[in-house]
């Protein structure tokens, strides 16, 4: 479904429609709502900077440049130096904050031009559903013009915006995993409830054990590359007490108070944040400034070299977060909020079935629409919270991309900001999904199903 809302999303960009994009000339396109096609195309968007950003980093790209004419430091160069450009700022972690300054921006501007927004009878509606080109447009343009900023200072004051929004960008992505196991659990409870079917009752199992398997392989890997029997004390610490804080949410899960107010919480859902949690924990230990406890994933497989200063590498824990971080974008882009939903933040972010449907009537023009508007009533989702977090989502990629460096640093250490950032997130990843659990009895009063 996904890959087909996908095509329709970039017959959208080419179609560069009005305020309801896709409306006619699209027909090839399935029918989609108004709220789920326009979040697809910020989506598209977001990928796409991501993409760019990842050209930025290709290892013989700087060696390329300086066959270019025009480059300053180009071999070939036979240009006057006024006219000359400085390659090396187009390429490299310093590329990619300005693309991901861009995007950034644009998200931010988007998010304060949407605030108040109630449905789509409201003038701006037509700025956040169309013009799509022109959008596009204003964000390349943007792209090349970030490439004249002067460095100066420009990369380590971006840097501080960038782990800010990088940490704030990893609660909400908590938060929609917390959101997808307890979504994913009461879809086959429900289904094994309705239909009886042992196929579902094996299938929850299956994926509880395969989880829960994942997650004690996680850690005794963790135990066995990013620790020593003689050092490596913090990085046991983080490792134990993530592994304990697994154990508690598990037991916690399948205690009779909590099964009474929350029947269809169980094992999948604790086992999903258990294996999650261990990814942050590696994410974590990945990012020691201590090298003896850090052999990296290279390393650990016997195929590491020593990395010389100032080169750019993109790890296997990056690649990993990257992944993770498409998933809940993509998440966030086509899932509809349930009435079940245990965090209220998550209805920001989610879009909501308000009931509003298609008028196909005897076949007129507006039943013939194939992208149709669902927030004539109301908006649908926060337009504005949407943008926010797109914006840290680029900070996120900003930051997982340059390995939460400093542009332009020495490279031979990693980054104990990031691994406390880390860290600290996997707890709040505990509290979160705890919270979830406990809340309905601590707050007996509000109603949470």
């Amino acid at each position: 479904m996904g890959a087909v809302l996908g095509l329709c999303s970039a017959a959208q960009l080419a179609c560069c429609c009005g305020s309801t994009a896709c409306s006619l000339c699209c027909s090839a396109c399935p029918s989609c709502r108004n709220s789920t096609s326009s979040r697809i195309m910020y989506a598209l968007m977001l990928l796409l900077g991501t993409i760019t950003a990842c050209v930025m980093l290709a290892p013989g790209l700087q060696d390329a440049l300086r066959k270019v004419p025009f480059c300053s430091n180009s071999t070939n160069n036979y240009l006057p130096t006024s006219v000359s450009i400085n390659c090396d700022q187009a390429v490299g972690y310093l590329a990619v904050y300005r693309i991901c300054f861009i995007l950034t921006c644009f998200f931010v501007l988007m998010a304060l031009m949407m605030i108040g927004v109630k449905s789509s009878r409201d003038p701006r509606s037509g700025i956040q559903n169309g013009f799509w080109g022109l959008k596009y447009l204003v964000v390349i343009g943007g792209i090349i013009g970030a490439f004249f900023i002067p460095e100066g200072s420009f990369g380590d004051t971006w840097m501080y915006f960038g782990m800010i929004g990088g940490f704030l960008f990893i609660v909400i992505q908590l938060i929609l995993i917390v959101d997808f196991a307890h979504s994913w659990a009461e879809s086959w409870v429900g289904n094994y409830e309705e239909t009886e079917s042992k196929g579902w009752y094996f299938a929850l199992l299956a994926i509880t054990f395969l989880n829960y398997a994942l997650t004690i392989t996680g850690v005794v890997l963790l135990f066995v590359f990013f620790t020593k029997s003689d050092g490596c004390d913090l990085n046991k610490f983080f490792i134990s007490i993530n592994l304990i804080l697994s154990v508690v949410i598990s037991v916690v899960s399948i205690l009779p108070a909590v099964q009474e107010k929350l029947p269809r919480s169980g094992l999948l859902q604790s086992s999903v944040v258990s294996l999650y949690v261990t990814y942050l924990t590696w994410s974590a230990v990945s990012n020691s400034p201590e090298s003896s406890c850090n052999p990296g994933l290279l390393g650990i497989v016997g195929a590491g070299t020593p990395k010389k200063d100032n080169e750019m590498t993109f790890d296997g824990e990056g690649i990993v977060g990257l992944v993770v971080w498409m998933c809940c974008v993509l998440y966030s882009s086509l899932r509809s909020a349930s009435q079940s939903s245990k965090i209220t933040m998550s209805e920001k972010m989610l879009v909501k079935d308000n009931g509003a449907g298609r008028d196909d009537g005897d076949g007129g023009e507006k039943g013939e629409k194939k992208v149709w508007d669902n927030e004539e009533e109301t908006v649908a989702y926060s337009w504005s919270f949407f943008h926010i977090m797109f914006a840290l989502a680029t900070l996120y990629v900003m930051m997982t991309l340059t390995n939460w460096y400093k542009p332009n640093s020495s490279l031979s250490k990693a980054n104990s900001a990031s691994m406390w950032i880390k860290v600290i997130s996997s707890w709040l990843c505990m509290i979160l999904y705890g919270w979830s659990l406990i809340a309905p009895i601590a707050l007996p009063d509000r109603e949470f199903n």
